[in-house]
């Protein structure tokens, strides 16, 4: 891939925060958001920007769109910048988060609109048109004259992708862009960001849905503690957990940390994780396929009332979870 193929480069990115802690006898504290960060995205490409909380995906982010400037390392887009040219970069992106914030809630969606529209130099006379546009496309259309304190969190997402694309940005970054919508709203916003990349925009996507992840995306990256544990395509990173079984085990009681402790250290056996699901926990278990794991699983958790037994295969989640179990990492920073 050619440098003229590429929307985005980044080299080596860190940024570091300074903090002070303590009251009496205060101490300045260096925090490494993002330690190192390379990576390339291509022209027309979806890249998937995927970590725990506190991993440094927003903070990555801020550094490509301008927002914050590293510490060490650069970065281009579309061939320009982020540090010395960032008026040229800020004309060809957009910038599209998750949450309620970067909206007028007492302004209608068309105002709201006109207001951006203004503040990122659309011309007067394409305003309007480009306006009603984006409103249809984004299924508010009917609804632009109403405030956007009355708006669900779903049309909310869709008026901050509308805002994002009203300068018509050959790259578009979007940060968790379905965090906390409905089923219906997330299918939508999901189906418009794939006819977004198939119209020749750039997206970079962060996102903690893994089944929108292996979905969307072209290609993968997983960022834990400041720096990238992994890079592909969602098959590429599947295929490091192909080779082992996955076990799912309803437990109606909490296993005990001895009883955790054993079946981590069951032969064969190369990852555990408990999910709380209401009254019952899930105890998944990725082991190498072998005779009798099966059995050696169940053994360790003896002793307790078990539920549903299912085994299955790997998916992007169970990659993920062992890339960032394998880092030691837990997004805390």
């Amino acid at each position: 891939m050619t440098d003229h193929d590429l929307a985005i480069e980044a080299a080596g990115l860190c940024r570091s925060y300074h903090t002070r802690t303590g009251w009496l006898r205060p101490q300045r504290k260096t925090i490494q958001a993002v330690r190192g960060v390379s990576f390339t995205v291509g022209r027309g490409e979806l890249f998937g920007l995927l970590g725990p909380n506190g991993a440094g995906k927003t903070t990555t982010i801020k550094m490509l769109n301008t927002l914050l400037l590293p510490t060490e390392g650069s970065a281009r887009v579309l061939g320009h910048d982020v540090a010395t040219d960032p008026v040229e970069v800020r004309r060809r992106i957009g910038y599209v988060f998750g949450g309620d914030r970067g909206l007028y809630e007492r302004l209608s969606a068309l105002d709201n609109l006109r207001y951006f529209a203004e503040l990122y130099g659309v011309e007067a006379r394409e305003q309007l048109p480009r306006i009603h546009e984006l409103l249809e496309s984004v299924g508010l259309k009917g609804r632009e004259g109403e405030r956007v304190e009355g708006y669900s969190r779903g049309m909310r997402q869709k008026l901050h992708i509308a805002r994002g694309l009203l300068h018509r940005p050959e790259v578009l970054f979007l940060d968790e862009p379905t965090i906390g919508v409905d089923p219906v709203a997330a299918r939508e916003l999901r189906q418009m960001v794939a006819d977004l990349v198939a119209a020749g925009t750039t997206v970079l996507l962060t996102t903690h849905y893994m089944a929108e992840a292996d979905q969307l995306c072209d290609r993968i990256a997983v960022i834990a503690s400041g720096t990238l544990r992994a890079e592909g395509t969602p098959t590429e990173l599947k295929d490091r957990v192909r080779k082992l079984d996955v076990l799912e085990v309803e437990v109606h009681e909490a296993a005990g940390d001895e009883q955790l402790r054993t079946l981590r250290a069951t032969p064969g056996v190369e990852q555990v994780t408990v999910e709380t699901r209401g009254p019952v926990d899930t105890v998944t278990v990725h082991a190498q396929p072998s005779a009798g794991n099966h059995g050696a699983v169940m053994a360790a958790l003896a002793g307790l009332r078990t539920g549903k037994v299912t085994s299955r295969e790997p998916t992007l989640e169970d990659a993920y979870v062992s890339i960032i179990g394998a880092s030691g990492a837990t997004g805390e920073q």
